[in-house]
C-alpha cells in the first residue's frame, strides 16, 4: 500500500491549505512536468512568494523538502497526466455521463488504495478485532456512511452500533470504557459535532479511529489512528459525493479482515443472521 502519489495528497489536502499554498497546489496540478524541471527558487519566484513558503508546503504534504515532492512528482506522471473521463460536460448523453462517473470512481478507488498506510490499516484492524464493542460516528453523509459500517459489523457476532445524531453520539460516547473502539468518519475531518464526540471517547479511555480525507484535518491529528481517502471534485460532483465509494470500501476492507481473524466466531454469527433474515422471504 501506500505509495507516494504526489498529486493525489495535493487534491487530497487543497482545502486545509493557505491561500499561498494553494497557488503552489495549482501551478503543480496545471503542469507537473514543468515543476519537476524547476528549483524551489525559480517556483518561489513565479509566484512571488518565500522559499520558505514552498518548503513548508512540501513540509505539510508530508515530504521532506522540495527534491522529495520532486521526485514522488516524476513517479506520478510516468502514467497519464489527466483521466479523460474525469471533465463531464452538459453536452454529453447521458450514457456518456454515468462512464465518466464509474471512471471517477474507479480512479477515487485507486488512489485511495495507494494511499492507505499499511501500518495504520492493520492497527486499525487489530484495534476492532480486540475492542469489546464498536460505535461507529457519522452526519450527514458520512452518517450513511456509518450506518452501512454497522450494518456490516453487525454480522461479524461484535457489539455494534451507529450513531448520526449529535445528542446520541455524545451520550454513548460518555458510556465507552478502554476496552471499546469508535470510528468517526468526515469526509472534511473538521466537523465540530465530531470533534466534541471525539474528545469525550478519549477522555473515557476509548480508542479511536479516524476516516477521512484530509491527512492534516483536527479529526486525524486528534484520533489514534487515521485511515485517508482520496477523492476529487468535478463540476458536477464534489469530493464528498466521491469519496463515499473510498469510505465504503475501507470499511469493507476492515469488515473482511475482522470476519478472516473471527473465523468460527465470525461464521456461527452470520449463520443465526441469516437464518433470522430468512423468514422475512417468502
Amino acid at each position: 500500500m501506500a505509495a507516494s502519489n504526489c498529486l493525489a495528497k495535493i487534491r487530497s489536502s487543497y482545502g486545509i491549505l493557505s491561500e499561498k499554498e494553494k497557488k503552489i497546489a495549482d501551478i503543480i496540478l496545471e503542469d507537473p512536468q514543468n515543476i519537476i524541471h524547476s528549483s524551489i527558487n525559480e517556483v518561489a519566484d513565479r509566484l512571488k512568494v518565500a522559499d520558505a513558503t514552498v518548503f513548508r508546503f512540501c513540509k505539510r504534504l508530508g515530504f521532506k523538502g522540495f527534491q522529495a515532492l520532486k521526485i514522488a512528482l516524476a513517479s506520478d506522471i510516468v502514467g497519464p497526466l489527466q483521466d479523460i473521463h474525469e471533465t463531464i460536460l452538459e453536452t454529453d448523453s447521458p450514457a456518456q455521463v454515468a462512464e465518466k462517473v464509474f471512471q471517477s470512481n474507479i480512479r477515487t478507488l485507486e488512489d485511495t488504495r495507494r494511499m492507505l498506510v499499511e501500518k495504520n490499516f492493520q492497527n486499525a484492524v487489530d484495534c476492532l478485532l480486540s475492542a469489546s464493542k464498536i460505535e461507529f460516528y457519522g452526519n450527514g453523509g458520512s452518517g450513511i456512511i456509518a450506518m452501512d459500517a454497522h450494518h456490516k459489523f453487525i454480522r461479524t457476532g461484535k457489539q455494534s452500533i451507529a450513531y448520526t445524531d449529535t445528542h446520541f453520539q455524545l451520550m454513548s460516547a460518555s458510556q465507552l470504557t478502554e476496552r471499546d473502539a469508535a470510528v468517526f468518519i468526515s469526509h472534511s475531518g473538521t466537523n465540530k459535532d465530531l470533534l466534541q464526540v471525539l474528545s469525550v471517547a478519549k477522555e473515557n479511555g476509548c480508542r479511536t479511529i479516524s476516516l477521512t480525507d484530509y491527512a492534516k484535518s483536527p479529526l486525524s491529528e486528534k484520533s489514534d489512528i487515521s485511515l485517508h481517502t482520496i477523492a476529487t471534485e468535478t463540476e458536477f460532483r464534489s469530493e464528498a459525493l466521491s469519496s463515499r465509494i473510498a469510505q465504503l470500501s475501507v470499511i469493507d476492507a476492515l469488515y473482511v479482515n475482522v470476519m478472516m481473524a473471527g473465523k468460527e466466531a465470525a461464521k456461527e454469527s452470520l449463520q443465526r443472521m441469516r437464518s433470522a433474515i430468512s423468514e422475512k422471504k417468502i
